[in-house]
């Protein structure tokens, strides 16, 4: 990047470990997010966040260090980051389908006795 132009490629530097900074800063937001989250939906979220702020890192070293294999390690984990999204939803929503089910048969047998 910036072959030529003299002061460019430090310039590309400085911003790339500016956004390293900003995104390392963000992911432990999120991180604390996940821990404390007061719901299931937001610590789901907040994992989906982390997966997503990590897969742009990824790519940020990318352009970095210009190491091409880094970008399929990039893909790669952004597979493997939205699969991970899929299944917690898929518990989530059975444990609340199933919590509500129970509950539905407890009000049922309130109401009968």
């Amino acid at each position: 990047m910036g072959k030529g132009i003299p002061g460019l490629e430090q310039a590309y530097e400085i911003l790339f470990i500016g956004v390293l900074i900003v995104l390392a800063v963000l992911i432990l937001l999120c991180l604390a997010r996940a821990v404390i989250g007061p719901r299931i939906a937001d610590r789901i979220v907040a994992v989906n966040m982390m997966g997503t702020m990590v897969t742009v890192t990824i790519a940020v070293l990318v352009l970095m260090l210009g190491e091409g294999y880094l970008a399929d390690i990039c893909i790669i984990y952004a597979m493997i980051s939205f699969l991970a999204v899929i299944v917690l939803t898929k518990v989530y929503m059975g444990v609340y389908l199933e919590k509500k089910e129970k509950e539905k048969k407890e009000d049922l047998h309130n109401d009968g006795v």
